[in-house]
């Protein structure tokens, strides 16, 4: 099937008139189902992100091979501090690793965020999200929301359209970590944790709603109000089993301590956490950079070995030292500073694109004061890539206006060992992230055409 096909059919439904009233709807649902991202609406274009089942499937296979080569570096973090020492953890990060979470998963829920390029591999891997990752239920919620848009009646006589739900996933995960925890079948009462005050917390309702439909017990709790008491850790009235957590653990321990209720309750064995303290590991950035270094190959089979070079963008740690560059050897700090227009800096551990210096978007002078952060502080240096573009239509003062968008491809990951569901990103600027302002996010569908007798 031809993609652009598609997308060159759906588009020609599109009249003004056809617009208007999907826009309207879609303008409507957006309010009626809360889908904010914050005080913005999700969603801010008319067409959905569609991708053939061929694609899917050369995913799911390639971060299937990426998925062996983060267990392998994993297990080695957990039982050689030397090589650990890779990753770059705080000291306090250090402490929390210590306890075994209870079930086998360091990241029973996570994302990896890519891009589908024209480069080497076709499907490039920047950074992994294995600590929080966001957007499943609103892309479940958004996914009904698409399909029932007046230009979607039409589209869906000539394409089949297949969506890719997250939200029960996410649920199996948390319950087969729990029972693994727990030795128990016994349905735990769930909280799901993070500040009220976040632009996600519209989502955690959607979340809630769909366990409890599931006959879970389900509250959202904020992290200052829980309390830990006699071994039982409360949120309001609830005594809570298993904790669905969505708050950073940076952000717990800053605001909170290693005293901090929830951080006592988890280390007692007192309640399931998911995702675990050990998630940090691969979460750092620098996980990246221990699968694509040189000195680590010997650790990866020729599978993954071809996998990681395919699909990894070079990364390395910034700090002082010899390395290979493709099939060069550099001096790591010498190639940074007069190579910035081919190179990202990105923190070890932010979010929401904070702190990522884009080399050819800022001066010689603002390069060389970006070194000097990313030396004091962990910092990965990556190779940049060609971020891929794809039309997509908005209605502007009542007409159809089609512009290219930078497209962010997010596939979600349970268990650390396959991939089911993806979020779509768009964006005019290379940081491609909802969180910082100038991102949309839309509904993802496997689609093909029908074929008739």
């Amino acid at each position: 099937m031809s993609l652009q096909r598609a997308i060159e059919d759906y588009h020609s439904l599109l009249t003004d008139e056809v617009a208007e009233e999907s826009q309207d709807q879609l303008d409507q649902q957006l309010r009626d189902r809360n889908l904010y991202f914050g005080s913005r609406p999700l969603c801010t274009v008319l067409r959905p992100r569609f991708i053939t089942p061929p694609q899917y499937t050369f995913m799911q296979q390639a971060i299937g091979s990426l998925l062996t080569a983060f267990d392998k570096s994993y297990d080695r973090a957990i039982v050689e501090p030397e090589f650990r020492a890779q990753f770059r953890m705080m000291d306090w990060e250090e402490t929390l690793i210590e306890q075994h979470p209870g079930f086998p998963d360091p990241s029973p829920v996570s994302r990896l965020d890519a891009f589908f390029t024209q480069e080497r591999g076709g499907l490039r891997f920047t950074e992994y999200n294995a600590e929080t990752p966001a957007a499943g239920a609103f892309n479940d919620i958004l996914a009904d929301v698409t399909l029932g848009l007046p230009v979607m009646r039409l589209f869906l006589k000539k394409y089949e359209v297949r969506p890719l739900p997250a939200r029960h996933l996410i649920m199996h995960a948390l319950l087969e970590s729990y029972r693994a925890w727990s030795g128990t079948r016994d349905k735990p009462r769930i909280a799901i944790l993070d500040w009220r005050e976040v632009p996600t917390y519209n989502e955690f309702i959607i979340h809630m709603e769909y366990l409890r439909s599931q006959g879970l017990e389900c509250v959202i709790a904020d992290p200052r109000e829980v309390e830990y008491t006699n071994g039982k850790l409360y949120a309001g009235d609830m005594q809570v089993d298993l904790i669905y957590k969505r708050v950073l653990i940076t952000e717990l321990v800053e605001r909170g301590g290693l005293e901090h209720p929830v951080v006592r309750a988890v280390r007692d064995g007192a309640v399931c956490m998911v995702n675990p303290f050990r998630c940090k590991i691969l979460h750092k950035k620098a996980s990246l950079a221990v699968l694509s270094d040189e000195r680590n190959a010997h650790m990866f089979s020729e599978t993954e070995t071809g996998s990681i070079r395919a699909h990894i963008p070079w990364t390395r740690v910034v700090e002082e030292r010899h390395t290979m560059f493709h099939d060069a050897d550099v001096d790591l700090l010498p190639f940074l500073q007069t190579n910035r227009e081919r190179l990202v800096l990105k923190p070890n551990d932010e979010y929401g694109g904070s702190g990522i210096v884009l080399g050819w978007d800022v001066t010689d002078s603002e390069w060389e004061s970006s070194l000097r952060l990313a030396m004091a502080e962990p910092y990965i240096v990556q190779e940049r890539i060609i971020l891929p573009e794809e039309p997509y239509p908005s209605l502007i003062d009542g007409k159809v206006v089609v512009s290219d968008r930078i497209v962010d491809t997010a596939p979600f990951v349970y268990h650390g060992s396959f991939m089911d569901s993806v979020l779509t990103r768009l964006s005019s600027d290379p940081l491609v992230n909802v969180t910082a302002g100038s991102g949309s996010s839309l509904a993802t569908f496997i689609t093909a055409p029908r074929h008739f007798a």
